[in-house]
């Protein structure tokens, strides 16, 4: 129902801006094109020294990060770079799996 905090109530929702879709896909393209790009070449470089280190580094950053994640996941801006940075971290685990594979 659409109560005030001082329970009064209001016949009609309250207004929300329209979803800045263009300008939101764009930044979450470009935060996962970053994101990716940096996972994959931190973990290069760490498998390089021992493969069970970049594995290791990578499940505690993401678990450092996700419950910062979570908490903003709703933020109206915040929720883009969330996006791209998720989907940026999982193109960059896949890179380094399959890549990894290929050599």
């Amino acid at each position: 129902m659409n109560y005030l905090p001082n329970g009064a109530y209001r016949p009609y929702p309250p207004y929300q801006d329209p979803t800045p879709w263009a300008a939101g896909v764009t930044v979450a393209v470009m935060v996962g094109l970053l994101t990716a790009v940096a996972v994959y070449a931190f973990g290069d470089a760490l498998a390089q020294v021992h493969p069970i280190l970049a594995v290791a580094v990578n499940l505690v950053a993401v678990g450092g990060a996700a419950p910062t994640a979570w908490r903003w996941r709703f933020v109206p801006v915040t929720r883009w770079v969330l996006a791209g940075g998720a989907a940026g971290v999982l193109l960059g685990w896949l890179a380094l799996l399959f890549g990894g594979l290929a050599e």
